[in-house]
C-alpha cells in the first residue's frame, strides 16, 4: 500500500475519481460489462445517496465526478461499487486495489474535469466525437437526455425550477445554479 496517500474527504467537495481494472486489462472492453458498471453505479448512487455529475466507462478504467455520499463515506461507496461489479464477473481480481481521488473545488475546475472525462474516448481513438461513446454522461450533459445513471446537471436543476437537490449547496460566492458541494450539515 502506498505511503503518504492523503485523501481529503468529508470536505463537501465534488470528487474526481479514477480506478482501473486489474493490471489495466480491458475487462470493460465489451458493451455488457460497461452496461453492468452503469447499472451498478446507478444502484450504489441511490444506496449511498450521492450525486453523479459526470462519468465515462473506458475499456480498462473508469472516471467519475461525484459528490460525497449523504449516507456513509465516499471510500465505502467506491468499495461497494467496485464489489458490485466484480462479483458479477468471472475475471479475478477485477479491479486494482486503489483509486485516484482529487477534490474539485469550483465551477471552473468542474467544467475542466467534465471536459477531460467526456473527451477520453476521443483521445483514445475509440470514437470521433464524445457523443458517439454511449457509456458516458456526455449526452445528458449536452441535451439533458436520461440514461441508466441519474446525472445531476443544469438540465435537472432547471426541471426542478433551479432548485438544488436536498442537501446540496453552492460554495459561498458562486453564482452558478449548478451544485458543486454537499452541505456538511446535511448529514
Amino acid at each position: 500500500m502506498p505511503r503518504g496517500l492523503i485523501r481529503y474527504q468529508q470536505s463537501g467537495d465534488l470528487h474526481f475519481i479514477t480506478f482501473s481494472c486489474y493490471r489495466r486489462q480491458a475487462y470493460l472492453g465489451a458493451a455488457a460489462p460497461r452496461e453492468l458498471f452503469e447499472s451498478a453505479l446507478a444502484r450504489i448512487r441511490r444506496r449511498y445517496n450521492f450525486v453523479v455529475t459526470g462519468y465515462v466507462v473506458m475499456p480498462e478504467h473508469v472516471h467519475l465526478l461525484l459528490s460525497e455520499p449523504r449516507k456513509g463515506l465516499l471510500a465505502r461507496a467506491i468499495q461497494a461499487l467496485k464489489l458490485s461489479v466484480s462479483v458479477r464477473r468471472a475475471e479475478r481480481p477485477f479491479w486494482q486495489a486503489r483509486y485516484f481521488d482529487s477534490n474539485v473545488h469550483d465551477e471552473k475546475e468542474r467544467a475542466q474535469v467534465l471536459r477531460y472525462i467526456h473527451r477520453n474516448p476521443v483521445k483514445r481513438g475509440l470514437v470521433e466525437k464524445p457523443e458517439d461513446w454511449v457509456w458516458s454522461s456526455f449526452r445528458h450533459d449536452q441535451t439533458g437526455a436520461g440514461g441508466t445513471v441519474e446525472i445531476e446537471s443544469e438540465w435537472i436543476a432547471f426541471r426542478r425550477g433551479n432548485q438544488l437537490p436536498d442537501g446540496v449547496r453552492l460554495k459561498q460566492g458562486e453564482r452558478s445554479c449548478f451544485p458543486t458541494q454537499i452541505a456538511k450539515n446535511a448529514f
